[in-house]
């Protein structure tokens, strides 16, 4: 990997590096804003002087814990978990939970330090954390993951709050998590404390629009992007990675507002349908039925599904990984290139290797970073966390609205930034030291905390 231009960034990076050995994940995230700072070291030299990037760097809080738990057959199981609670600058921790067999602490660390600049691009008065734990709740009973979640919970409880970190779901946590973390929660403190958790059901304190907020605001973001070079999502061919929540609303949205979607895929392979993605269909299967996407063909007939295959060898018009990190290799954008890709949107957390990025942005192809496409779901927990502390709630189109208008802004501060900074066009730039500006002129202010 190449040296950073700026010495002083190179040894901050090699820094870290030594402080978190075997954490490659959590350097690649540091090394890809890093590499966007040193014009912002030469307008506000106070930030070096103050060590403000080896603070950021360096997590407010790690937890490490373990969960034990039975299974349905009696037998006790033990996973290990995490809480790092990054950067509190801006205001609570927030961030989700994420249960997946892949899950060490440098994936949480890398998580979190991508969402303290996340958040910050968001304008909410949210800090960055995040969590997880290397259980997978698939093949999971429901009282076995009910007995999971309450162990991981009966630990985590005591460095939550609604003033202190806010968690909410990542892969494999989503409305059922979520609910048996609350009610251990609440059973625990004996507090209806309902803005310790988003991503609740509607029915105790959840907000409308949080399922679907990550999937829309990327859209919203890639629509915004595209206006920017004198089109739009209307009319264009797309191809969504992953079948998850996440790419399920990406898929519907770009439907709504006029765009095809033509594969989606899950670990196992890909779908692609010529005729334009059924998301009715896939959320029956992902959602209620819990079933695998090569199951689609058997009410699509016409579509084909691709054991192990590559979805990004599709041709279209606008690609967005939404699946996981670094899922998709320089060798894929040359291919999306190739084909007439014109425009890329992450909406998974860094699913684009460096590699990628770098291809995309040799040949104009605009980039959504994950830190600035992928902010509508934290942003709807945000306005989630709004409701929860007035005891309110809001309509389906009002929260539908503020989270279009928080996507758009977001897309304008990124592109007005990397103009600022000489790199025109350059999101990853823009949204990079845009919210490292906020937080760190809040670290500033409070003095050596």
């Amino acid at each position: 990997m190449s040296t950073l231009t700026n010495p002083k960034l190179e040894s901050i990076y090699l820094e870290v590096v030594n402080r978190n050995p075997g954490e490659a994940e959590f350097h690649q995230a540091v090394r890809e804003v890093l590499e966007s700072l040193g014009p912002v070291l030469a307008k506000y030299p106070e930030f070096g002087q103050r060590k403000i990037i080896e603070r950021i760097c360096e997590p407010e809080r790690q937890v490490i814990f373990r969960v034990p738990w039975q299974d349905d057959k009696g037998e006790v199981r033990i996973n290990r978990a995490f809480r790092v609670q990054f950067n509190s600058a801006l205001g609570p921790y927030k961030g989700g939970l994420r249960f997946h067999p892949s899950v060490y602490l440098g994936i949480i660390k890398f998580l979190g330090f991508e969402q303290i600049f996340k958040n910050a691009l968001t304008g909410m008065p949210i800090g960055g954390g995040k969590g997880g734990s290397d259980f997978d709740p698939k093949g999971k009973s429901d009282d076995e993951i009910m007995r999971f979640c309450q162990s991981f919970m009966t630990e985590l409880w005591r460095y939550l709050g609604e003033y202190i970190d806010v968690p909410a779901g990542d892969i494999g946590v989503g409305g059922r998590e979520i609910g048996y973390l609350f009610g251990q929660y609440k059973r625990i403190t004996t507090r209806y404390e309902s803005g310790v958790l988003t991503g609740k059901g509607l029915g105790y304190g959840g907000s409308l629009v949080r399922r679907e907020a990550t999937g829309y605001g990327l859209v919203y973001f890639m629509d915004e992007m595209l206006k920017g070079r004198r089109q739009t999502i209307e009319g264009k061919t797309c191809v969504v990675s992953g079948s998850g929540n996440v790419a399920i609303y990406t898929i519907e949205k770009v439907q709504q507002l006029g765009g095809k979607v033509v594969a989606c895929s899950d670990s196992n392979g890909y779908v692609h349908d010529e005729a334009g993605i059924d998301v009715e269909l896939v959320k029956q299967l992902k959602e209620v039925e819990r079933r695998r996407i090569k199951d689609y063909l058997k009410t699509r007939k016409d579509a084909r599904y691709v054991e192990g295959g590559n979805i990004w060898e599709i041709p279209c018009q606008v690609a967005l990984p939404c699946a996981t990190q670094n899922e998709l290799t320089g060798k894929d954008a040359a291919m999306l290139v190739k084909h007439g890709c014109i425009a890329v949107g992450e909406g998974a957390n860094m699913p684009s290797t460096p590699e990628a990025v770098k291809v995309f942005l040799d040949h104009n192809v605009g980039f959504g970073p994950a830190k600035a496409a992928n902010a509508g779901g934290v942003a709807t927990s945000a306005l989630e966390m709004q409701q929860n502390a007035s005891r309110d709630s809001w309509t389906f189109d009002f929260t539908d609205h503020r989270l279009e208008d928080i996507m758009r802004n977001i897309y304008r501060t990124v592109e007005q930034t990397a103009e600022e900074y000489g790199t025109p066009g350059n999101y990853v730039n823009g949204a990079n030291i845009a919210g490292f500006i906020r937080v760190a002129q809040a670290m500033v202010a409070m003095g050596l905390i």
